[in-house]
């Protein structure tokens, strides 16, 4: 479904990935892993168009999308919840879900009343992966815990429906009980709703629960991958030692 092929991204004249290749098949749980300052989310950004690469290109569902928008890629499937929980904190729970509802384009052919329906459909899908976010609709985001912060965050990518999920370390920071909750949740999508899913994340016991395949980024470059099982080997557990 996703093909990252050769990529080279700058920040100026500071390289920081160095011809990553990336495969994440549909349906399927892929997790990047690697020490802090490797080029993980750098990673996420030049995959969803937020940086442009300097060589390579990036694939989705067969269709190149290197130099396609970023909202042009959310339209084409893509949904992205980048690191640190981020929400528009003046606005309400319901209305940051609402935001992005706005963005997504309409359905060929979908009356006024229709496409509402559709709307509020996919926003009760998205709320009931996190049913706690039901009564903290009228709050505003900025008032919210790390953790409903985060829950809100992937609510809010879900509501366009995407047909791949892209996920920057969704547990940073956050307290157990909600990473329990958040953990389930990338669960369901994945095993349940059949969505794709590109994981970042640095913890090797959730990694070892959720992906079927991981690669391991090193100074900009992959340096390890394989399925879920070869992430018990002691060679693996070197590459992610601080």
């Amino acid at each position: 479904m996703l093909a990252v092929e050769g990529l080279d991204v700058a920040y100026g004249r500071a390289q920081a990935l160095f011809g990553v290749d990336l495969q994440v098949p549909a349906g399927s749980l892929v997790c990047v892993m690697g020490r802090n300052g490797v080029g993980k989310t750098t990673l996420l950004k030049a995959i969803m168009g937020v940086l442009r690469p300097r060589a390579g290109r990036v694939v989705f569902d067969g269709e190149d999308i290197t130099r396609a928008r970023p909202h042009e890629r959310v339209r084409s499937g893509l949904g992205y919840v980048p690191q640190g929980h981020e929400t528009f904190p003046q606005l309400t729970v319901w209305e940051n879900l609402q935001v992005a509802l706005e963005a997504v384009p309409r359905a060929a052919g979908a009356d006024g009343a229709g496409a509402q329906r559709a709307g509020a459909g996919a926003v009760d899908e998205a709320l009931d992966l996190f049913p706690a976010l039901r009564g903290l609709l009228r709050r505003r985001a900025g008032f919210l815990s790390g953790g409903q912060q985060q829950q809100l965050a992937i609510a809010r990518a879900l509501v366009a429906r995407p047909r791949m999920l892209l996920l920057d370390e969704p547990t940073e920071g956050i307290q157990p009980s909600i990473i329990v909750e958040i953990e389930e949740s990338i669960h369901r999508l994945h095993t349940e709703v059949g969505l794709a899913i590109l994981l970042v994340e640095q913890y090797l016991d959730l990694a070892l629960k959720l992906a079927d395949e991981f690669v391991i980024l090193d100074a900009g470059a992959v340096v390890r991958a394989g399925t879920r099982d070869d992430l018990r080997e002691e060679s693996v557990h070197r590459l992610l030692a601080v």
